[in-house]
């Protein structure tokens, strides 16, 4: 029976228990008041089906759909996947403690996912109609390829050209670590942070542990799980660059989703739609997007996607055709929030717990770059644990600050 706990006292919990004994940190729901757990599902989901229903003219049956997903997650309890969908057998399993049960008595990571896979198949994505395989999320996405914030970043990788390469390196690092901030369901119901509030606030550091494990020449493969397109997507395209260019790899494999997720999670589409605009852009942008096209072609960039990304389970529970890819690799970089979160365990571990302890199952060196947007923490020092603590600010879920975590 899965254990069923509020927020409260999940919180009372990571606070107090020391990380020798936090090993069965409570598993985060939604059920609290004021939580932000909560805020996603009763706030963040109802605002995004809004907006798919008003970024393309859907038909009748795809608004009713979208009433009833409304209803149901509002009022209603779980429903489960009609028997005719071509993946109800493994969500069946995987939410058999779950359907008929409020989606706030769910656990979060599970509901979140379930919630997407559940909007994809209102609006007709999985169908055999005329909205079989249309993104719901590529409006959001485009047009954030097109702003002018965009035009902006790039253009400034024009004033690294010249700049040492260690400290390019390290510019590059915190560009695509920063870049995480740029997540369009995050700014669904949330302002986004300014980046002069963000930039001090590295409260983990292991870059340079990171950088050990991937010293110039030595023929490595390193493993890169993006987590969002757009803003995002680009930084980690560019860094991928300069671990080929500088010879920190001699390959990338650059793992993506294999259908929309979370809004603005990166699929191959978005890579390519990614490395047009580096490509149309004048400058370093444009020299770096024409390398990695080349990359492409010859291999040494690598796109790949698997079914086990847009599942709502934790790496330590990942297939072992996907553990056997992780494990043949020099180092996996997981990207974001919530690779961060199937990673280390959606739970309230207390902060101090080591990042070490909670990766010690994943088949070889793994790092996190994530920008804090969820409960979630560990790796902390007891000193920036309780200097966050003191602050006001909701250090937790707001963007405001970020990690490099690194296990070899």
């Amino acid at each position: 029976m899965r254990e069923k706990t509020s927020r409260a006292s999940a919180e009372e919990a990571a606070h107090t228990t020391p990380p020798a004994v936090a090993s069965n940190a409570p598993v985060i729901l939604s059920n609290e008041a004021g939580s932000f757990a909560r805020s996603v599902l009763a706030e963040r989901h109802p605002a995004l089906i809004q907006q798919v229903r008003d970024a393309f003219p859907y038909g009748p049956r795809q608004h009713e759909a979208l009433d009833v997903l409304l209803e149901e997650i509002t009022n209603g309890v779980v429903q489960p996947l009609p028997p005719t969908e071509h993946d109800h057998d493994r969500w069946a399993a995987w939410g058999q403690e779950d359907f008929g049960r409020s989606w706030y008595d769910a656990p979060f990571l599970w509901a979140e996912s379930y919630f997407y896979r559940r909007l994809l198949g209102a609006v007709g994505y999985f169908g055999t109609g005329p909205w079989q395989g249309v993104d719901p999320f590529a409006p959001f996405k485009k047009a954030e390829l097109r702003g002018d914030t965009v035009e902006e970043e790039l253009r400034a990788l024009d004033a690294l050209v010249n700049v040492p390469a260690g400290e390019r390196a390290t510019a590059l690092l915190h560009a695509s670590l920063w870049g995480n901030r740029a997540d369009l369901g995050f700014r669904v119901t949330a302002t986004e942070p300014e980046a002069a509030a963000a930039a001090p606030a590295l409260v983990a550091d292991d870059s340079d542990q990171l950088w050990r494990l991937l010293p110039v020449g030595a023929n490595s493969t390193v493993a890169v799980v993006a987590d969002n397109a757009g803003r995002e997507l680009l930084p980690d395209l560019i860094l991928i660059d300069h671990l080929l260019e500088e010879r920190h790899a001699e390959r990338v494999v650059l793992h993506v989703k294999p259908y929309p997720y979370y809004v603005s999670d990166a699929m191959t589409s978005d890579v390519v739609d990614c490395l047009r605009r580096l490509t149309q852009t004048p400058g370093e942008a444009g020299r770096v997007g024409s390398r990695l096209w080349e990359a492409m072609a010859t291999g040494r960039l690598d796109v790949r996607t698997h079914s086990f990304f847009c599942a709502p389970l934790p790496y330590e529970e990942m297939p072992e055709d996907l553990r056997k890819e992780f494990e043949a690799v020099t180092l996996t970089i997981l990207k974001g929030d919530l690779n961060h979160r199937r990673l280390v365990g959606d739970r309230m571990w207390h902060a101090t717990t080591p990042f070490a302890d909670r990766t010690a199952y994943f088949p070889g060196p793994v790092a996190t770059l994530r920008t804090l947007k969820s409960d979630v923490i560990v790796g902390l020092d007891q000193k920036t644990l309780k200097s966050l603590e003191q602050s006001s600010t909701p250090w937790r879920t707001t963007g405001t600050h970020a990690l490099i975590l690194v296990r070899q």
